[in-house]
């Protein structure tokens, strides 16, 4: 499963809500499929937009290794007390930054099931579902931090993202020019 890195339009849009019919088997099967993903990234959450997905939904294994679904998540409530911690992200590879949030959130969200839940969250779990939902709306961590390191990140990947492609164009140039080689001598082979 491919993730979107920063700079990828789709991580930039406000994601649209799922609608209750299309939490069947087909979503549970993609919510299973994020898991491998992120696990094989050594990441703690993933949100659909970083899957290339713009819908509200995102799954986390936070330091109890219980594996947690959210659907259409708000949260509804944040505690005063802030704390810093170093976050990173799946779509920043190689960056992290220190980041101020609230130390305690609720959520209330559908599972992979449907079903309505509420979750009372505190340190790195609450932090863990205001960084995915972050993601729902078009916010990367690094907006939440400090500006000139934001925009200068956000310059790097935009480099990278431009580089990837001047690449794929070229390997696209190449395979089009070895193709036209084997259909001309084809073509002598036949004439």
């Amino acid at each position: 499963m491919k993730i979107y890195k920063l700079g990828e339009e789709v991580l930039r849009k406000k994601a649209v809500p799922v609608e209750p019919g299309e939490i069947n088997d087909e979503m549970r099967a993609l919510f299973d499929e994020m898991f491998e993903t992120m696990t094989a990234a050594d990441g703690v959450g993933l949100a659909a937009p970083q899957i290339g997905i713009s819908k509200r939904f995102f799954v986390i294994i936070s330091d109890d290794n219980v594996r947690r679904v959210f659907v259409n998540p708000q949260i509804i409530a944040t505690s005063n007390d802030l704390c810093d911690y170093e976050e990173g992200c799946l779509s920043l590879p190689g960056v992290s930054e220190t980041i101020k949030r609230p130390s305690k959130v609720t959520v209330q969200a559908l599972n992979e099931r449907g079903k309505p839940f509420t979750l009372e969250a505190s340190e790195l779990l609450a932090r863990i579902i205001q960084h995915e939902n972050d993601h729902l709306d078009g916010i990367v961590y690094i907006d939440r931090g400090d500006p000139e390191f934001a925009a200068k990140t956000t310059a790097q990947f935009k480099k990278r993202l431009e580089r990837a492609a001047k690449k794929e164009e070229e390997k696209a140039k190449k395979a089009a020019k070895i193709a036209a080689k084997i259909a001309a001598k084809e073509a002598k082979r036949k004439g």
